[in-house]
């Protein structure tokens, strides 16, 4: 197979990644990098020189951007080359392959990539190797030699390990077999193991132990919420009694659900609530199914008026170790992990929150632990992660936040909790009957996550960290998002009879959990490549795969849509009647386990608990650093779980879905954080049915105790919800659970018995069940553990009418604090909280209380400032110094239209119109300003929020000549066509039909298939003519190929530029039909040449591009834009200067173009819309406005005519009641225009 290597290169003007990461190597490292030149590199096997030639600048390269070469002279420079290591998901090669396969569908080709950084001639060699250390994950890449140039070969299938003598191993030999292993099963688990394999008269196979080890493993059997607690004891303390009394209430419950005699432990604590909750009839919402893919509860929604039931779904899941050790792969994998269970399912996930824990992230580089990835790196890292998956597959992810306390320098916390929803009456529960086909549909295996399951369940010390590296697995988000499309089909989720995703223990779990009985053929199992053996196919945790029971009679039909949703699909497993888990691989048996034995889950483990004395303090008192309250204030707002996180934040796309009701961010300045995510169900009509769901922790106040700390992260969320609107009292509950490992000292278990006994007491208090959770018992390095932490989340639905916002409304109302005091054990008054949540709620309803703040960890003093922020109005209050100051959770502080006569309202003073610029606190005047200074600088460094403009010219050149509108060719059309294909990696498919379909027309998708040369050239047919029965060719937003390789809308670019499309494509235009492309459709169409020429393939060196954001990562917000032309029927009714803002959420939207060809498309109308300063309403190139630097503010062109139309913000993301804190013309009649321009 011929080999050949390209190199990559930006121009000059394009190199912001390579800049970017200089100045991290010089601030990160304490370097003075004069240069850094990076370089993708190419090696490709099998290409044709022809073949190469029509890829060079298509697929590797682009001719605006990028230096493609065949030679980069290294002799006597100073470089470093890295490359994944076998068996990591490489997105970049992967979708460089997808796109040459469609320029020639047959070609048998490779492709690997690589990076190549050149530094200053003069770097030490020790400098180098700084950076090679600091830059090289060796769990994920590895050096690469560019001596090297070969194909992967053909790999041999290593042999299964002999186990012969196993069963007739002595129990002094256990330790050492397990530490020779690596094992994550004890000794008393591996005695089990023998003594099974000796009664089955033989000795297992290699793959039966590693089933058994990562079945039995915490992870996956919870092993240690299931220990049996044999002592339970509470130290003297303040408390002693209270806790005792919470201990005898949870005996007192089992007695009452009948649990008596059940195994005292963990888990029995976490679940019994909701037992207990639902023998009372408090839980008459929670579906009951034989499937544990989510927590799962019925809903009323109602849908263009009509009343529906359905199944809402949440699920929080972490991925703490990965995060860790690689992390980016890790988060990526939590949330994709996470959004499997809900889809499993067979809900459609729209909704996400992210938590997560770390240590000082401001800490020098150089003050590492040993054995540790630096603070800062792993947050940045596992926020590009998460942020990646979620805004690839398309999930709006609405409230952010990261908890700053050294115990998690141990190790990383990193949280994902989800939500998805379907109709009830899709969804179909059957238990597996003999007969039944198991299918594998999605993603393929590899060795990526191997021992993942076991991996997180082990203690890690700085040595153990370096061979973790089959263990994380990488995330391919546009697979996943197939799924998400096949399963929103009503006519599939009604053949599947019970669905698991692939998690923890990949095959072997996630098929041998469906059945009792069953045959499995390992052989068949879809691979990434070759070499895999047995037992790796059986326990790879490979990503985007899902496992689904159905009738052997609905088999074909079931392949068949998943054929339509480009989806592969394999018959792997077989139901029996049996009762045992039998895998073969070609033909000979590799494992044959009853389950029974499987499911014993190993040796019976035994534990004593005991609760520490807490010490008796006021765990609530706050005192802020500084002298004057000026100086007070300021620390507060700096605190480093106060601080602004807007640069996080806006790295999630917020918006997508059409459904998001709050921004995270709103007010005028979009600087007021909101503290719930709160989204519309995904129904295919309007709905104002909402879910609203929040989160609460304090990890210092769970430090102090554990009881106290959970029974307020329960409070916390609770009082959340109520001041965005939400109805308490209806909520429904997950814990998330991370600890120290559990020791032999009793008082490691005692935190989290403590923690579960506090959460229980609020849940039986407050009748507010929790349905689900999610343990992670592993949070030790050598000598450091995790805060105790248990993190409630809440979750109820609401009317998205009656939703408020925190920001402040209007000078003149009046502020209150809805006042909850503690009781003299400081746990909290759950009668008061109640009736002072019934009366909030019930004066937002009345539309008395317009604004609402839950207080947090910088009590009233943060809630008056963020609460400001946003509008900038001022306050005038008075109120106790310490009461300013103090931890208040429960406490809620309000905006009220008028007085409030209520007990615990206490009034501290009203709204100012902040002409000043001033809060008015205690008689001191303290500037905003400098008050959004300090809350916005803690985290600027390594968070920024904005960046300045790299270019800041604008023109003022008006339009000239007249414009000659084009009209539609054929009869008039009532009811246009809009054609929007669905390439790998679209995600704005459903918000952009609904938005059409509100307008008036009829929309049909296109899936564009692509597992096969066959598929690709019958999508190449089925799109071209599409688009010839078509008048609206729409092409929706996403990342197509995942925005890869390096470079947006690369994949339709070239789908387009097929002479078939191109044909129809050019018919359409001919009889007058219209094109729209937003955001990555906007990409497409730049990159194809129909923007800004007309036509297709006109792209040169000298063309418009859409490149890398100034601030060189993913932004999400809001955007106000004016209208600069009106020369197309898109934008017809408008007027120049009209005002719209708009979502944005894109990592690719900075419009470059010459100055010569700007000054011709604003000459001849061709600039649709500029970005603008919504204060002076004057164009801008200044972030946070100009979202992304966009040469003179361009944010959408026109085609000559106006046919065309691309643009960046997000025009089918709003309908009714979204963006409620975001009080601006929010409506573009973009859709409408279409439709009316085909009736005239």
């Amino acid at each position: 197979m011929n080999a050949h290597r390209i190199f990559v290169e930006k121009y000059s003007e394009f190199q912001v990644e390579a800049q970017s990461l200089r100045s991290e190597f010089n601030e990160n490292l304490s370097l003075e990098l004069r240069t850094l030149r990076l370089l993708n590199v190419y090696d490709l096997f099998g290409f044709s020189p022809e073949l190469l030639e029509k890829c060079r600048y298509t697929v590797f390269g682009e001719v605006v951007t990028d230096s493609v070469t065949d030679e980069c002279p290294l002799e006597g420079r100073k470089y470093l080359a890295v490359e994944y290591i076998p068996g990591q998901f490489d997105q970049r090669a992967s979708s460089a392959l997808d796109c040459v396969h469609l320029i020639d569908p047959g070609a048998d080709v490779q492709i690997r990539s690589s990076r190549l950084l050149i530094f200053d001639d003069d770097l030490p060699e020790e400098t180098l190797a700084a950076i090679r250390h600091y830059y090289i994950n060796v769990v994920e890449s590895r050096p690469k030699d560019l001596g090297r140039l070969q194909p992967e070969g053909r790999a041999e299938v290593k042999p299964l390990a002999d186990l012969t003598g196993f069963t007739k191993m002595q129990p002094a030999e256990y330790a050492a077999f397990c530490k020779r292993w690596g094992l994550a099963m004890n000794t008393d688990d591996l005695a089990e193991v023998v003594r099974y394999f000796t009664a089955e008269g033989r000795d297992p196979s290699e793959t039966e132990l590693r089933i058994l080890d990562t079945y039995w493993s915490d992870h996956c059997r919870h092993t240690t919420f299931t220990t049996e607690l044999t002592e339970v004891r509470v130290e003297d303390s303040f408390i002693k009694e209270e806790i005792e009394a919470a201990y005898r209430e949870f005996l007192a419950a089992r007695r009452e659900v009948g649990r008596e005699r059940k195994s005292i432990c963990l888990m029995e604590l976490a679940t019994i609530g909701a037992r207990v909750l639902r023998s009372r009839g408090l839980l008459e919402d929670m579906e009951q199914s034989e499937e544990n893919n989510a927590c799962s509860i019925y809903v009323d929604v109602e849908v263009d008026g009509k009343p529906e039931k359905w199944l809402l779904m949440f699920k929080n899941e972490t991925h703490n170790h990965p995060t860790e050790i690689e992390p980016f792969g890790g988060a990526a994998t939590c949330l994709g992990g996470a959004i499997r269970d809900p889809l499993s399912g067979r809900a459609y996930v729209y909704q996400a929150m992210r938590v997560t824990g770390a240590g000082d992230i401001n800490a020098a580089v150089k003050d590492t632990l040993p054995g540790k990835l630096p603070q800062r790196m792993i947050s940045r890292k596992a926020a590009a992660g998460y942020s990646s998956y979620g805004n690839q597959i398309g999930l709006a992810t609405t409230h952010v936040r990261e908890i700053y306390h050294p115990g998690y320098t141990a190790k990383r916390l990193e949280v994902g909790a989800v939500v998805g929803a379907v109709k009830a009456e899709n969804v179909r529960r059957e238990s597996p009957a003999p007969g039944d086909v198991i299918l594998l549909l999605g993603g393929r295996t590899g060795r990526d996550g191997i021992g993942g399951a076991t991996g997180s369940s082990k203690e890690h010390t700085g040595s153990s960290l370096e061979t973790c590296g089959s263990e994380v697995q990488k995330g391919n988000a546009p697979e996943e998002r197939k799924l998400q499309r096949l399963f929103r089909r009503p006519e599939v989720t009604r053949l599947i009879k019970k669905s698991n995703d692939f998690g923890a223990g990949g095959v072997s779990v996630a098929i041998g959990e469906l059945a009792a009985g069953l045959d499995i053929y390992l052989d068949r199992v879809p691979t990434k490549y070759s070499g895999l053996n047995a037992t790796e196919l059986a326990i790879s945790e490979s990503q985007e795969r899902m496992a689904v029971v159905v009738e052997s009679g609905d088999r074909e039909a079931f392949e068949a849509f998943c054929a339509s949703e480009n989806v592969e699909v394999t018959h792997v497993a077989d139901v029996t009647d049996r009762g045992r888990m039998r895998m073969s691989y070609h033909g000979q048996t590799v494992a044959d386990l009853s389950r029974e034995f499987i499911d014993s889950a190993g040796a019976k483990h035994y534990a004593k608990a005991s609760v520490g004395p807490v010490e008796d303090i006021d765990p609530f008192r706050r005192e802020p650093a500084g002298q004057t309250l000026k100086e007070k204030m300021a620390a507060t707002l700096s605190d480093p779980n106060v601080a602004s996180q807007k640069g996080l934040v806006e790295m999630f796309d917020s918006t997508i879905g059409r459904s998001t009701v709050l921004m995270p961010y709103g007010g005028a300045l979009q600087a007021t954080e909101t503290q719930v995510s709160v989204q519309k169900l995904p129904a295919d009509g309007y709905t104002d049915t909402a879910s609203m769901m929040a989160f609460g922790y304090d990890p210092f106040l769970a430090g102090w105790s554990p009881y106290h700390g959970a029974a307020y992260a329960v409070v916390d969320a609770c009082a959340k919800v109520v001041a965005a609107g939400g109805d308490w009292s209806r909520m429904r509950f997950s814990y998330q659970e991370y600890f120290e490992r559990m020791s032999e000292d009793p008082h490691s278990w005692g935190k989290p018995l403590s923690a579960l006994l506090g959460a229980l007491k609020m849940q039986l208090a407050l009748g507010l069940p929790s349905i689900g959770g999610k343990d992670s018992m592993s949070g030790t390095f050598e000598h450091i553990s995790v805060p105790p932490t248990l993190i409630a989340f809440g979750i109820t639905t609401v009317d998205a009418a009656r939703v408020i916002s925190p920001e402040l409304k209007w000078e003149g109302n009046k502020l209150y604090l809805i006042k909850h005091t503690p009781k003299p054990d400081r746990m909290p008054d759950t009668e008061q909280l109640k009736a002072n949540w019934d009366y909030v709620h019930a004066q937002i309803a009345s539309g008395r209380i317009v604004s609402a703040w839950a207080l947090g960890r910088g009590g009233v003093a943060e809630g008056l400032a963020k609460m400001s922020f946003g509008n900038l109005f001022g306050v005038d209050v008075r109120l106790d110094e310490r009461q300013l100051f103090d931890l208040g959770y429960g406490s809620i502080l309000v905006e009220a239209e008028g007085e409030l006569d209520f007990p615990q309202a206490v009034r501290l003073g009203e709204v100012t119109p902040g002409d000043d610029g001033l809060l008015h606190i205690c008689g001191e005047r303290i500037l905003i300003d400098r008050l959004l200074q300090a809350n916005a600088g803690k985290y600027a460094k390594v968070y920024p929020a904005a960046v300045p403009a790299s270019y800041t010219k604008l023109l003022n050149v008006k339009a000239e000549g007249k414009y000659e509108a084009p009209h539609w060719k054929g009869p008039e059309v009532e009811r246009p066509l809009v054609y929007i294909p669905v390439f790998p990696g679209t995600n704005c498919d459903y918000d952009t039909a609904k938005a059409f379909r509100k307008a008036g027309a009829d929309v049909h998708f296109g899936v564009f298939r692509n597992l096969t040369g066959a598929d690709v050239l019958r999508s190449i047919d089925e799109m071209a003519a599409a688009i010839d029965g078509c008048q609206v060719l729409m092409l929706a937003g996403g990342f197509s190929a995942g925005d890869e390789p390096d470079g947006s809308g690369k994949f339709i670019a070239n789908v387009l530029n097929n002479a078939r499309v191109a044909q129809a494509i050019e018919s359409l235009l001919e009889r007058g039909g219209l094109i729209l492309g937003i955001c990555n459709g906007f990409q497409a169409l730049v990159k194809s040449g129909l923007l800004p020429y007309g036509h297709l393939g006109r792209v040169t060196r000298e063309s418009p591009t859409l490149f890398r954001n100034d601030i060189n990562r993913h932004i999400s917000q809001m955007a106000t834009t004016r209208v600069a032309t009106t020369r197309s029927p898109w934008l017809a009714g408008m007027g120049v200067g009209d005002l719209h803002t708009i979502a944005v959420s894109h990592g690719e939207g900075r419009f470059v173009v010459s100055e010569a060809l700007a000054k011709e498309l604003f000459a001849r109308g061709q600039v649709a819309f500029q970005y603008v300063d919504p204060f002076s309403e004057e164009v801008t190139m200044e972030a946070p406005y100009n979202p992304n630097g966009s040469c003179y503010a361009i944010e959408g062109i026109i085609s000559p005519n106006g046919q065309i139309l691309g643009k960046m913000g997000h025009t089918e993301r709003w309908e009714p009641h979204v963006f409620k804190n975001i009080e601006e013309e929010l409506y573009q009649p973009l859709f409408e225009n279409a439709v009316q321009y085909f009736k005239k």
